[in-house]
């Protein structure tokens, strides 16, 4: 049994609690999905997801509850969507907290402001998939990683070691391919 953690300290918690069960019951995995909100919880995890949000307030919240440093000494599996995969990042182009995990640099609101969000199907583990992407940051430079999808020519989905990240939130569609993906490296890290 495994135990995925999901970050509740601001952003979309509740739509990757459905999206992780539902991938759960497919694979037939058993595992605890347990909201993140303090340190203490942190060493109950075996992988931990990072939602959308505001990154910049969410990485304060990391700093000001020490967070930040239990998340990088903990060194499990990450899930970074959208807010999550900037923060995942080494840099960006706006000053902000980072935990530094994948050698990137990143664009935050690369494909605009909120009103321009939209939806649009790109092309991932071989097949096609319903991209939501809301004020969607893009990778402009992977440095260690391997790209799992691009949009527009633009890097948004990537895995780097036992860390995934996507620009846009797979939580919000019905199609569980990348939570799956991400507890079959959790599985493989605790193994």
């Amino acid at each position: 049994m495994i135990s995925i953690g999901i970050l509740d300290l601001q952003g979309d918690v509740s739509e990757h609690f459905e999206a992780i069960d539902k991938a759960l019951k497919k694979l037939k995995i058993e595992s605890d999905v347990l909201r993140v909100k303090n340190v203490s919880d942190l060493p109950k995890c075996d992988g931990l997801i990072i939602s959308g949000g505001e990154s910049t307030v969410i990485g304060k919240l990391m700093d000001k509850t020490e967070m930040k440093l239990a998340i990088i000494k903990q060194d499990i599996p990450i899930m970074g969507t959208c807010a999550g995969l900037v923060l995942l990042a080494t840099e960006t182009d706006y000053e902000q907290p980072l935990l530094g995990l994948i050698d990137m640099k990143v664009k935050r609101n690369g494909f605009g402001r909120q009103k321009a969000s939209f939806e649009e199907e790109i092309e991932i583990f071989g097949s096609k998939f319903e991209g939501v992407f809301i004020r969607a940051p893009y990778v402009e430079e992977l440095k260690d990683g391997v790209i799992l999808a691009k949009l527009r020519g633009k890097i948004v989905a990537l895995a780097s070691g036992k860390h995934v990240a996507t620009a846009f939130h797979p939580e919000l569609t019905d199609d569980t391919r990348i939570h799956e993906y991400f507890i079959k490296e959790v599985l493989k890290c605790v193994e």
